[in-house]
């Protein structure tokens, strides 16, 4: 065996079973362990998903959040078990694969419009 294939095995031992449904411009709740000295607990992050790169175990997703006027965005691995449940709020329409544009926007134009079924 080369080093790509070993590369492959060990990548592929570390993939998530089960994936989560969401897209870009999808509002979404992110539910994440935080350790804080010996105890853990879940934090809730709710945003929209600026862009979402990397495929396998190197995927990654980015969620944008407007937090008293700051904008905070969070950078998460995918299939990392740091993660417990991504929970879609709301379906966003989008033509773009990164909503770099919205770190610009204040207001009503950093919405996203949303699919209505």
């Amino acid at each position: 065996m080369n080093n790509s294939e070993i590369m492959k095995s060990i990548e592929k031992a570390q993939l998530r079973e089960k994936n989560f449904d969401y897209n870009v411009g999808d509002t979404v709740k992110v539910s994440a362990m935080i350790k804080e000295g010996n105890r853990e607990r879940i934090q809730v992050f709710e945003g929209t998903v600026l862009k979402i790169q990397g495929t396998g175990s190197r995927q990654t997703f980015t969620v944008r959040k407007n937090s008293n006027g700051v904008g905070v965005e969070k950078t998460w691995p995918v299939h990392s078990p740091l993660i417990d449940k991504i929970e879609v709020v709301r379906k966003g329409k989008v033509r773009r694969a990164k909503l770099n544009y919205l770190r610009d926007r204040v207001g009503k134009s950093a919405r996203v419009k949303e699919i209505v079924k």
